[in-house]
């Protein structure tokens, strides 16, 4: 990392808030690194909007210490720590055309007019926005109010940029494509992004790196698909996309992997070690799980009954009554098999990296 880098390296080290006997962020420490995008993802409660006020200077940290760089700010007033902030609402100044709500923040500091200009052109042009410069919020539609709001947080140059769930109150339609706005621009500009959602799908597909909270404590950090093919917890696996769990008991051990019992069925796992008779826990996604035709093996195999499925369009999902396990969710992709029909029996399979351990909750 370069000294540049590092002076714009955001840190927060053991950073808790209380509220009377409440803690609503419990000890958080995490680094997020010049240029990266960043999202604090949990449940509603989980604490992530107010970590990021903590971070933004809206809300004072009853413990611990937020840097920027080796510099603390956790004293500084928002104002003096130069970031950028989208909210869900976008607070958009509804007197106010666009250009000058993207103007203020600069007219707050004073900037002179030329200058002035040439930012609030260059800010509408980063979010493709020019020919609406003299309109009213009430004129425009959701995204363009979001785009507004973005080109405000940003004409002033931040050191980094917040966004509180911002897409939220966008259809399914708009919200993808401003999921995919929100990421070209932030490859476009460099700029670090801290982004709050409780929407998995969205977070992992817009992020560098996804920082998970529960009940005000960071359970997990790590890239998208580290968390989605190696989570920590059992927490993580099920709140990060639909996962299934098998409870077993390790009958042997290698260096290289382990063979578990789960029910009366012998399975298989290979990548981690454990220990020989130690309970095990393991996770495994719907779309690792294959469906057997009557000539196909698998390291891991197992037979049932189809419960119940329902058609997605593009997969069908499904679920596999098996006896000593229980029901176990298989997605497949619908061109590769006929309508599935309840009653009928099924063999599945997966292969012996597919389910991995994790720590129960």
């Amino acid at each position: 990392m370069t000294t540049a880098d590092a002076a714009r390296t955001l840190s927060l080290a053991g950073v808790s808030k209380q509220y009377g006997p409440s803690l609503a962020v419990s000890d958080v420490s995490l680094v997020v690194e010049p240029g990266r995008f960043l999202t604090l993802l949990g449940p509603s409660g989980s604490g992530k909007t107010t970590l990021l006020m903590m971070i933004a200077g809206f809300v004072a940290p009853s413990q611990g210490e937020i840097r920027l760089g080796a510099m603390p700010i956790g004293h500084l007033p928002p104002e003096r720590r130069n970031f950028g902030m989208v909210f869900q609402g976008y607070a958009l100044f509804p007197h106010m055309t666009v250009a000058e709500n993207v103007a203020f923040p600069l007219k707050v500091r004073r900037r002179p007019k030329a200058e002035m200009a040439a930012s609030v052109r260059q800010a509408l042009d980063s979010v493709q926005l020019s020919a609406l410069a003299g309109r009213m919020p009430r004129q425009l539609s959701g995204g363009q109010q979001q785009r507004a709001a973005l080109a405000r947080a940003l004409v002033f140059k931040p050191h980094l940029l917040l966004l509180d769930e911002p897409l939220s109150a966008l259809d399914k339609n708009l919200r993808a494509d401003m999921q995919a706005e929100l990421k070209h621009l932030h490859e476009r500009i460099g700029l670090t992004f801290i982004y709050v959602t409780h929407d998995q799908q969205e977070a992992l597909s817009m992020s560098d790196e996804i920082a998970i909270l529960r009940d005000g404590r960071l359970v997990q950090q790590a890239a998208p698909q580290a968390l989605y093919e190696r989570p920590a917890t059992r927490f993580v696996a099920g709140f990060l996309g639909r996962s299934n769990f098998l409870q077993g008991v390790v009958v042997s051990a290698g260096p290289d992997g382990f063979a578990y019992r789960c029910g009366d069925h012998g399975l298989r796992h290979d990548g981690d070690a454990a220990a020989s008779g130690a309970a095990v826990l393991m996770t495994l996604r719907p779309e690792k799980i294959r469906v057997l035709g009557a000539d196909e093996s698998a390291i891991n195999r197992l037979d049932g009954v189809i419960a119940g499925w329902t058609y997605l369009g593009d997969a069908y999902q499904f679920t596999v009554d098996v006896a000593g396990i229980g029901p176990l969710t298989v997605s497949t992709p619908t061109w590769r098999r006929a309508t599935p029909e309840t009653g009928s029996p099924i063999a599945i399979g997966w292969d012996g990296d597919a389910a991995v351990p994790v720590l129960p909750d």
